[in-house]
């Protein structure tokens, strides 16, 4: 075996299953968060200009969500191919699960509330 061959760290079996199934789990995760926005935008958009402007509103933040998450788990498998055991790898996963939980409430909370202000501007008598 070459002296590259020995330095290289394999990823277990076990932990590369444990790793791809947090990702998809995470990706269905914020593609159901997304189908969701993308209906509520898309309903609220039938009531007119002033909710024409809270949808676009909505599918930038969205978007926004998309670029931070796929950044998030694009850096956490970077991260991954550099761990040198096992422990770290156990500590890489715990920290990007513990962190994309966190990111995803906050965008919850955050699409609510946009979601919410929309739908209050929409119901707002015209004058």
């Amino acid at each position: 075996m070459s002296e590259e061959g020995r330095d290289r760290f394999e990823i277990p079996k076990e932990m590369r299953s444990m790793a791809e199934a947090s990702f998809d789990q995470a990706r269905k995760a914020f593609e159901k968060f997304l189908a969701g926005a993308q209906q509520t935008a898309g309903s609220i958009e039938e009531q007119g200009a002033t909710v024409r402007a809270g949808a676009k509103d909505i599918s930038a933040k969205a978007i926004s969500y998309a670029e931070k998450n796929v950044q998030a788990s694009l850096d956490y498998a970077q991260s991954l191919l550099h761990a040198k055991d096992l422990t770290e790898i156990m500590r890489l996963h715990s920290e990007y699960v513990q962190a994309q939980m966190r990111s995803l409430a906050e965008q919850a909370s955050e699409m609510g509330q946009i979601v919410s202000r929309a739908a209050m501007d929409a119901a707002k008598p015209k004058s």
